[in-house]
């Protein structure tokens, strides 16, 4: 795990300006604190931040092949680098290292871009190969690991594995992009491959650009797709998902430094778990709790116990108003999950002990097991049976007529459940993930902002995504639909921002793409049935896991935050109608002020839609230049 940078001019035979690259390289520090790296030449400077876990001796970036013809700077994993390497050494290839890097440079060498498809593992690159003037910039199928870039005023490119580190660039434009902003204030993060930043883009999962010497064009290139229709199922579902998990696990146990597994006291971190104090002795589990409902301190302790894992758990508390105004350092941008926080916590907490983290992370996405997959399965079969006109018409009526109850539990906000109904499909599951609705998005708008937003809709990326799947499966497109959002604008995010400010490397072998491929084409029955999601992973862990863990209602990691935002209203009224709020020029603020007295009157539960401003409200103080303070990952214990 490290930080990559770069600039390439493809017009321009001068080396790039060194001291930029280090300027790149020094902002993400963090990243990569055992060393650093530059290589330049004409045409393309390359830098590296390095956080040692393989060939600890060799595997120093940027690293180039013996002719120095072929050169990368490399951010991630490649699991199957040993089978790799004996191939291409079959092939006539020498290897100078034992470094998994290595078999990126000489893949490339046999394969070209087709190396892409060969490569099983977390990664983002930046390759150049000098003979051919091409400089190829990849990023893993799932996007667990980032790469952003931007063009300069003189037709160059930056690229880097943090936005911090394009805007030490001289050049490199930080105009907001109210677009972008809109769809922070929908979702809760901004979706690739656009960041808060009108200019600054994000290199989307499975894809590669393809930048050459001399050509203004860059190619773009797709070299994965997930599954868009079920497969027939497997004669034994749950015992094929057990040995696919295991050897995931086992790959992603390769390492030259001590390594442990997250344990949250849910399935997904106690399958991933079990499967890793099977394969190694000794392994070191975490867990961070907070009183109240996210506290799951007491199964995750029942779990370890159980399989055998040296177990470090803390109890924490959280400033949720304090730690809002520092998202943007860790972040770049605006980014509004709040279990943001207490991933850091345990970030920090396993990063005392070892240096690589295994995590659950994908699970949910993989096997159905968010609440909402429930939803639009059973909504779907709604809506088949009604006729289109009396769902829009009839519906929607009764709809507008029903009370909103905001605070109330999910059975009774009948309002949310007969509009999700009289929508279509995709737009219906937008309304389930959407944190902000479009008419409360308007009124905290400025009236210059709302012009500038007319046309743009956030939804239309879910209805487009939706539309590649099996119209007749409608969990597969809600699956679908979150494997390219939610999961890398949000947690995939969450997962290598939080660890990489803390230099933890994290590794989800639930993300694994055999392993994704064949979970998304299960039938819907093996995922979702009577009510309860995952069904497959449940009954592939049933000898391995209690049955708190196997049946418990699933709890998300993160504290609540309402009743701390009531307690708190004075600071943030004075934070959200403060100075870097009135000046963008994005908001109303009597509209801001209107939603914090809201909360504090206990007229609905806002604290969502309040911590997303707050975020937006330190992004705007700090542009999202600041470095990571020393106590961003502190939670109080």
């Amino acid at each position: 795990m490290c930080g990559v940078a770069g600039i390439f001019h493809a017009f321009r035979p001068a080396p790039p300006d060194l001291a930029s690259l280090r300027a790149m390289a020094d902002l993400m520090s963090h990243r990569g604190p055992d060393g650093d790296g530059f290589h330049v030449e004409p045409h393309v400077g390359l830098a590296h931040r390095r956080l040692a876990i393989v060939d600890l001796a060799g595997g120093a970036q940027p690293m180039a092949t013996a002719d120095g013809n072929v050169v990368i700077s490399f951010n991630g994993e490649i699991y199957n680098h040993v089978a790799l390497r004996r191939e291409l050494t079959g092939l006539g290839h020498r290897f100078r290292s034992n470094s998994d890097t290595e078999s990126i440079l000489l893949g490339w060498r046999e394969w070209g871009v087709d190396v892409l498809r060969r490569l099983d593992g977390m990664f983002a690159f930046a390759l150049w190969d000098a003979e051919q003037g091409q400089l190829l910039l990849a990023r893993d199928r799932l996007g667990e690991k980032p790469m952003h870039l931007a063009r300069l005023p003189d037709g160059g490119w930056v690229f880097a594995s943090e936005i911090a580190a394009l805007l030490a660039v001289r050049g490199v434009s930080d105009r907001i992009d109210p677009a972008a902003v809109d769809d922070f204030l929908a979702l809760g993060y901004v979706p690739d491959p656009g960041t808060i930043y009108a200019d600054i883009r994000t290199l989307r999962p499975a894809h590669a650009l393809l930048l050459r010497r001399d050509e203004e064009v860059a190619v773009e290139i797709c070299y994965w797709t997930a599954p868009t229709r079920a497969a027939s199922p497997p004669s034994d579902p749950a015992a094929e998902l057990a040995a696919r998990l295991g050897q995931a696990v086992r790959d992603r146990l390769m390492a030259d430094v001590p390594l442990g597994s997250f344990l949250s006291g849910g399935l997904d971190s106690g399958s991933v778990t079990a499967m890793a104090a099977a394969a190694t002795q000794g392994l070191s589990t975490f867990t961070i709790g907070f009183e109240g409902a996210s506290d799951e301190r007491g199964v995750a302790a029942q779990v370890a116990w159980r399989l055998g894992t040296r177990h470090h758990a803390i109890a924490g508390q959280a400033d949720y108003v304090g730690m809002a105004g520092q998202q943007a350092a860790v972040f770049g941008q605006p980014f509004g999950d709040h279990s943001a926080v207490p991933t850091m916590a345990v970030c920090a907490l396993a990063r005392r002990h070892v240096k690589v983290a295994l995590s659950g992370d994908g699970g949910d996405e993989v096997f159905a097991g968010y609440r909402r997959h429930r939803f639009h399965s059973l909504a779907d079969g709604v809506r088949r049976m009604l006729p289109p006109g009396l769902r829009r018409h009839v519906i929607g009526g009764l709809a507008a007529a029903y009370p909103a109850m905001h605070g109330a539990p999910r059975w009774l906000r009948a309002r949310s459940t007969l509009t999700e109904l009289s929508l279509d499909s995709a737009l219906g599951y937008y309304r389930m993930v959407c944190k902000m609705q479009a008419q409360t998005r308007r009124e905290l708008f400025s009236a210059r902002a709302r012009v500038g937003l007319d046309g743009h809709d956030p939804s239309a990326r879910f209805v487009a995504l939706m539309d590649c799947c099996d119209p007749d499966d409608p969990l597969l497109q809600a699956q679908y639909a979150d494997l390219h959002t939610y999961l890398p604008g949000d947690i995939l995010t969450k997962l290598d921002r939080t660890s990489m400010a803390v230099s933890l490397e994290t590794r989800p072998p639930l993300l694994a793409h055999g392993l994704v491929e064949w979970g998304l084409a299960l039938p819907a029955g093996l995922k979702l049935r009577q009510g309860v999601g995952k069904r497959v992973l449940r009954e592939a862990m049933a000898s391995r896991l209690p049955p708190a863990v196997l049946h418990g209602a699933k709890q998300g990691f993160a504290a609540t935050i309402g009743p701390q935002f009531r307690a708190q209203s004075q600071a943030l009224r004075v934070r959200l109608t403060g100075e870097a709020m009135q000046d963008c020029g994005l908001f109303d603020i009597q509209a801001l002020t209107r939603l914090v007295d809201a909360h504090a009157a206990g007229q609905g539960d806002h604290s969502q839609a309040l911590w997303q401003l707050l975020v937006m409200e330190g992004f705007l103080r700090g542009r999202g230049r600041e470095r990571i303070p020393a106590e961003a990952a502190l939670v109080r214990s």
